[in-house]
């Protein structure tokens, strides 16, 4: 059953690369082989789908479709063109911009609010939007390792490892994780210097876009607040993030019924929910899930710890590099899970500290996903945005932003964490 379930899995992938317009359908369709064979069991389907994510994605959505109507992102660009030297410089800042937001929120909820300021940003130099947006994608992704509530597996290392807020800042009398995170974001600019070095076209914008409802930009910041609010609150609901999104979109809808009374953006707004993604995650989740069940994901995680052996050195390079390499195709939710139980058990026997290798574990498997188009639910959504404004991404495309972002980032990350702890 394993074998059957890795042949899929690579022939998903194959087919993902060689076709990337139908992404959503091969996941979607060995989802489904999954559930038939009984690689993934029928009565697991509902709690291996993350609905929080489904839930934050689609709310933020409907949210962001009355953002942009509003022409919120319009009057952002105009004032981000008018700090920026080049167009170049416009990348950089608009990708610190998400790295910063994304330190507390989700990075998926990022994507989707950065996103259409950058689209709008590139409609008015009428430029290719794929690198800027990819750039906020991986920068999201990136920044989310910073703080205890900027992703899910950093909620995850949290309470597994006894962490609070400021742990992720300063820990047993040691700078912690927030600042390995921004040296590694400060690592990446030169990287982003070298990938956008012909676009130096000069910007200005001596204009302003006027705003015309600001229901929506009130709605995402309320919904920033929540979200950060929530993450300090014990025992919430697990799709607490989800419900949040939900409820503030349907807020929105609400009050625009209420002062236009036609319901012509209720409508438009719901028919912008990207059903492709929301599908292709949807299908990754239970392939993740089937392969998880299958003992796969163990068995990489077994791996990772025989080769490390009793070297602490060789273990961490292992953990870090091997985390990197795995959070390239695989959900790093599902990963994380599994290899906390078992370096906690390795520390245990070998008589260390284990907090070296969960935060090795944190970065490698937080900033692996940036391999891949569809290594994190960022990547996808972002990846998404850009086809519903007829640009499709290859993974060369993409890797040629993320991989060498990726590599920079880890490093800087490897080499900070081996030497402060």
């Amino acid at each position: 059953m394993k074998i059957f379930a890795l042949v899929l899995f690579a022939l998903m992938y194959v087919l993902m690369i060689a076709k990337p317009k139908y992404r959503p359908f091969y996941a979607l369709a060995v989802a489904v082989i999954f559930l038939v064979s009984g690689i993934l069991p029928l009565r697991d389907l509902a709690s291996t789908i993350n609905w929080n994510v489904l839930l934050m994605i689609a709310g933020t959505m409907i949210i962001v479709y009355y953002f942009i109507d509003s022409r919120m992102p319009n009057l952002l660009a105009d004032i981000l063109l008018g700090k920026s030297r080049n167009v170049m410089w416009v990348t950089i800042l608009m990708s610190l911009f998400a790295g910063v937001i994304s330190a507390f929120i989700d990075n998926v909820a990022t994507v989707l609010m950065v996103a259409p300021v950058g689209m709008a940003v590139c409609k008015k130099l009428k430029m290719n939007p794929v690198g800027m947006i990819l750039s906020i994608a991986v920068s999201s992704n990136l920044q989310g390792a910073a703080t205890l509530v900027g992703d899910t597996t950093s909620i995850m290392l949290g309470d597994y490892a006894n962490m609070n807020f400021m742990d992720f800042f300063w820990m047993s009398g040691r700078p912690g994780i927030f600042f390995a995170v921004e040296l590694g974001a400060l690592a990446t600019i030169p990287v982003m210097m070298f990938l956008f070095r012909k676009d130096k076209a000069p910007v200005s914008s001596t204009e302003r876009t006027a705003v015309s409802n600001y229901v929506p930009t009130i709605m995402l910041l309320l919904m920033v607040a929540a979200l950060i609010t929530a993450s300090f609150i014990p025992d919430t609901p697990q799709m607490i993030n989800g419900i949040i999104c939900c409820v503030l979109a349907m807020v929105t809808i609400l009050i625009d019924l209420f002062r236009e009374k036609k319901g012509h953006n209720a409508i438009a707004a719901l028919k912008n929910l990207d059903f492709e993604t929301l599908g292709l995650l949807t299908g990754l989740f239970v392939v993740i899930g089937g392969l998880t069940k299958a003992g796969i994901i163990d068995d990489f995680a077994g791996l990772i710890v025989k080769f490390g052996g009793n070297n602490i050195f060789l273990l961490y390079t292992i953990v870090v590099w091997g985390s990197v390499l795995i959070s390239a195709f695989v959900d790093n939710i599902p990963y994380v899970a599994t290899m906390l139980p078992v370096l906690t058990a390795v520390t245990a026997a070998l008589g260390i500290d284990p907090h070296l290798l969960y935060f090795g574990l944190l970065s490698g498997a937080t900033l692996g996903g940036n391999i891949t188009p569809i290594g994190a639910s960022a990547n996808i959504t972002a990846v998404g945005l850009l086809r519903k404004e007829g640009y499709q991404v290859s993974f060369a495309e993409f890797m040629r932003i993320g991989l060498p972002y990726t590599l920079v980032a880890v490093m800087t990350g490897y080499l900070y964490f081996w030497f402060i702890w």
